[in-house]
C-alpha cells in the first residue's frame, strides 16, 4: 500500500478515536522490542510490527479524592470509574480494528484490563510499552506511564497491527529527581530506581506489596482493591485545590 494511503488511514483512525472519547492517540514501532513482547505474550505476537496506543483521561474530580481511598464511597466510585473507562477503551479499540480490517490489515485487540499472569500481574501485552514507544509519555518511578499533559491520570488500550503506519518517537524521562510517588505509596512498593528498559520491573516495583495492600483494603475496609495514591500524587497531573 502506498505511503499516502497509509497516511490517510492513520488520520481516519485518529479522528475516530478522538470522536469516541480518546484523549491520546499514537502509533508505536514494535520492531525493536519483539523479543520482550514474545517473552511476555507468546510467539504469535511477533507478526505485528505496529501498535495503536489509545488513552482516556481519568476524571480529576474522582482522582482528587484518592487520599480518602480507605472510605467506601471514594473507593467504590474510583473502582467504577476504572470499569467504565475500560469499557469505553475496548469499544474504541474494536472500532479502530474494524477500520484496519476493512483496509486489508490484520489486528489483535489487547483488552484495557486483562491479567494472564496473576503472580506478576501482567497482561498479554504491555499498554505502557506501546504508549511509551508511541511518544505519549515515559515510565516514572511508580512504573506508571506519565504523560506531559495529565501525568498518570490516563487509562490505556492497545491494538496490534501489521499496517506499517507512521510511528512516534519515545519521549525523554522528565521525572528528574522527583520521588513523590515513591514516598507517598502506602505499602512502600517502589524502590525509586529510574526506568531502564533493559532492567526487570522487579528492580523498581515490589508488586506483591501492592497486591497485599489492596487485598487488605478489599477484605477489611472497602470491598474493592483500590488505592491509586501514586496516580493522585504525581506533579504532572496534580491540581492545586
Amino acid at each position: 500500500m502506498e505511503w499516502e494511503q497509509l497516511k490517510t488511514i492513520r488520520g481516519q483512525l485518529e479522528n475516530r478515536a478522538i470522536d469516541m472519547g480518546a484523549r491520546f492517540f499514537g502509533v508505536a514501532d514494535l520492531t525493536g522490542t519483539l523479543e520482550t513482547i514474545v517473552e511476555q505474550g507468546g510467539n504469535f505476537l511477533a507478526v505485528f510490527p505496529r501498535a495503536l496506543s489509545l488513552g482516556i483521561a481519568l476524571n480529576d474530580g474522582i482522582v482528587d479524592q484518592l487520599p480518602r481511598h480507605k472510605e467506601v464511597g471514594v473507593a467504590r466510585t474510583y473502582d467504577y470509574l476504572y470499569y467504565t473507562v475500560n469499557q469505553s477503551l475496548d469499544r474504541i479499540a474494536l472500532s479502530l480494528s474494524v477500520i484496519l480490517n476493512e483496509n486489508g490489515f490484520q489486528t489483535l485487540l489487547i483488552p484495557a484490563s486483562d491479567t494472564i499472569d496473576n503472580k506478576k500481574v501482567q497482561g498479554l501485552f504491555s499498554h505502557k510499552l506501546s504508549a511509551r514507544l508511541a511518544g505519549l509519555g515515559w515510565i516514572g518511578p511508580s512504573c506508571l506511564l506519565i504523560t506531559p499533559e495529565l501525568g498518570p491520570r490516563v487509562r490505556w488500550v492497545t491494538v496490534l497491527t501489521d499496517a506499517f503506519l507512521e510511528s512516534g518517537n519515545p519521549l525523554p524521562n522528565q521525572c528528574g529527581d522527583c520521588q513523590k510517588c515513591v514516598e507517598a505509596c502506602p505499602p512502600k512498593a517502589f524502590t525509586g530506581r529510574p526506568f531502564d528498559s533493559l532492567e526487570s520491573r522487579d528492580a523498581r516495583f515490589n508488586v506483591q506489596r501492592c497486591i497485599d495492600y489492596r487485598l487488605y483494603l478489599k477484605n477489611k475496609t472497602t470491598g474493592v482493591k483500590v488505592c491509586g495514591i501514586c496516580v493522585y500524587v504525581c506533579p504532572f497531573g496534580f491540581r492545586e485545590a
